[in-house]
Order: C-alpha cells, then sequence, then structure tokens
C-alpha cells in the first residue's frame, strides 16, 4: 500500500506536491509537524516535504496574526471577561511569556490558536511571528527527520 501511495506521488507534478502539502500545513492541528511527515510517507523529498509544510504553516501563522491585531484594536480585547479556558492559557502566557508559549504550545494548541490569543492578550505581533516561525520550523524539522527515518526503517 506504501508503495502504490509512493508510485502515485511520483507521477504528480512537483507544484502540485507542494501545494498540497502546504495547503495542509496551514490547516490548524496537521501543521508543519503533520504535513511534513504526510508528505514525506506519501513519497515527496523530505527536504521538499517540510519546507512546503513549514511555509504553508507559516502562511497561515502569519494571517491569523494580523487578523487578531486588527480584531484587538477594534474591539477592545483588554474588557472582555475570560472563559475558563482562556484564563488557564493566560495563566500559561503571563508565566511562559511569548517563547515558551511559541515553543511549548504546540503540544496543546495549534500555533494558529496560540499566536491568535498571544496576540488577543496583548503580545507584540512581531514578536509572536518571530517566535512561532522557530516553534514551527523546529517542530516542522523534527517531526520530519522522525518521518524520514521512519520511511527509510520500513522500506529497508
Amino acid at each position: 500500500m506504501l508503495a502504490d501511495l509512493q508510485e502515485f506521488t511520483a507521477t504528480v507534478d512537483p507544484v502540485w506536491q507542494w501545494l498540497v502539502i502546504m495547503l495542509a500545513a496551514a490547516a490548524p492541528f496537521i501543521e508543519s509537524y503533520g504535513a511534513g511527515p504526510i508528505g514525506i510517507i506519501a513519497g515527496v523529498s523530505p527536504w521538499i516535504a517540510i519546507a512546503a509544510a513549514i511555509i504553508g504553516n507559516i502562511v497561515s501563522m502569519v494571517l491569523v496574526v494580523l487578523l487578531a491585531g486588527r480584531v484587538r484594536g477594534a474591539t477592545g480585547a483588554d474588557e472582555q471577561p475570560l472563559t475558563p479556558r482562556r484564563a488557564r492559557f493566560k495563566k500559561r502566557f503571563d508565566n511562559w511569556g511569548v517563547p515558551g508559549v511559541s515553543l511549548l504550545g504546540q503540544t496543546l494548541l495549534p500555533s494558529q490558536i496560540t499566536s491568535g490569543l498571544m496576540v488577543g492578550f496583548g503580545a507584540s505581533r512581531q514578536r509572536v511571528i518571530v517566535w512561532q516561525i522557530i516553534s514551527i520550523t523546529l517542530w516542522g524539522v523534527g517531526f520530519g527527520l522522525l518521518a524520514s527515518g521512519f520511511v527509510a526503517a520500513i522500506t529497508a
């Protein structure tokens, strides 16, 4: 079955391979750490799959950050009461800061949600974007390398 999937992937134009992986990575809960390995398992070159996944995840995250900044400015988010879930996130945000939430938050929530929440709580958009890019890249490369090792082990 894996061989059939990889044979099919080999017949698809590389541009479409990139686009599909980028679109998958833009989806919350799939992100760079899911889309890259999916592409690798499907037979896309690991470097292409990892790069496309990282780019797709970053683009969607940046769009969310920019939108969250505009919404926060327009609604006066500081005056709204926090739900219990948002209060828990705010506590973690206050304890860990932008770097900690960016690097560790992906274990709990997608980067798009954590970045939007951080901006909503008043974090600098630029700082959130930089730390999210670092996090998305680390998670994408890490899981991509694990997937490459997995595929190499099962196809050997």
